[in-house]
């Protein structure tokens, strides 16, 4: 490749980024700033800077009670289907990667078909299966469910890392007497610590922007989410386009804000689990 093909060939790249970036960047700087306007301002300058600013529809969200208590509900939920997700598919992927036994491939190419099975198929026999247990406004009723539907592409992830490590730790492991289960606990899972907070990133996010099954599971209002909630506050203040853009700005930051601490193991964990 010539040195002119090399600078058309970045030069691409950076317009596509920068393109990408905007498509990203401008509605989160809209919505941002269309929460510090007043519908009026938003009529007649939708993309100009607030004049004047009005941080009460902010302020507003963040002395209310309903907000937080969605807000923790939404934490709640995700750390916990991130434990039962992690704990069950780390263990999964260390059999699938570590031990030859029949049928192996077959159960988990099954494991693997599950990200081809869409999440709105199964929401009714879901939802009879939830009510026939009794798990209906009981938060159970979403973590259960979402760590089943994330259990593919973690188990992916972590077998794929898993067979990258090198064979002669695990039978040095076994000459220093560490049985299966010990070389597990207190090798492998230290070793894929950028594998594990991928895939906890990825559940968190997952489990934080899940709509249906709250909105399915949750009749009781008190164990609504953040999605629901912004559904609900949208259909509450339809009028109040700024209040709404201010309510749904709140309601991405914490996200966003975990997403930004972790996007450096998220970015070596999923390059080592490809290169592995």
């Amino acid at each position: 490749m010539t040195g002119t093909q090399a600078h058309l060939r970045r030069t691409v790249l950076h317009v596509v980024s920068i393109a990408i970036g905007a498509l990203i960047v401008v509605p989160i700087g809209f919505g941002v700033l269309g929460g510090f306007k007043d519908n009026g301002q938003l009529s007649t300058n939708p993309l100009g800077l607030p004049d004047p600013w009005v941080p009460e529809n902010y302020l507003g969200i963040l002395t209310s009670e309903v907000f937080w208590r969605q807000l923790a509900n939404s934490t709640l939920i995700a750390l916990a289907t991130v434990v039962v997700v992690v704990g069950a598919s780390a263990m999964a992927a260390f059999v699938f990667a570590r031990f030859t036994f029949r049928g192996r491939e077959a159960l988990f190419t099954l494991f693997a078909a599950g990200l081809m099975f869409p999440f709105t198929v199964a929401i009714l026999p879901l939802f009879i299966l939830l009510r026939s247990l009794g798990l209906l406004d009981n938060p159970l009723g979403v973590i259960l469910p979402q760590a089943a539907f994330g259990l593919p592409v973690t188990i992916i992830i972590l077998r794929s890392f898993f067979r990258g490590i090198p064979g002669e730790v695990e039978e040095a492991a076994t000459l220093d007497g560490c049985g299966a289960f010990a070389f597990f606990w207190r090798i492998l899972l230290p070793m894929a610590r950028p594998a594990l907070a991928t895939v906890s990133v990825l559940a968190i996010v997952a489990s934080w922007n899940n709509f249906m099954l709250p909105l399915v599971v949750f009749t009781d209002q008190s164990w609504w989410t953040l999605p629901v909630g912004v559904q609900a506050f949208q259909g509450q203040y339809a009028d109040d386009t700024a209040r709404v853009l201010a309510y749904v700005v709140l309601s991405m930051v914490p996200a966003l804000a975990f997403y930004a601490v972790a996007e450096r193991q998220l970015v070596a964990g999923l390059a080592g689990s490809v290169k592995g």
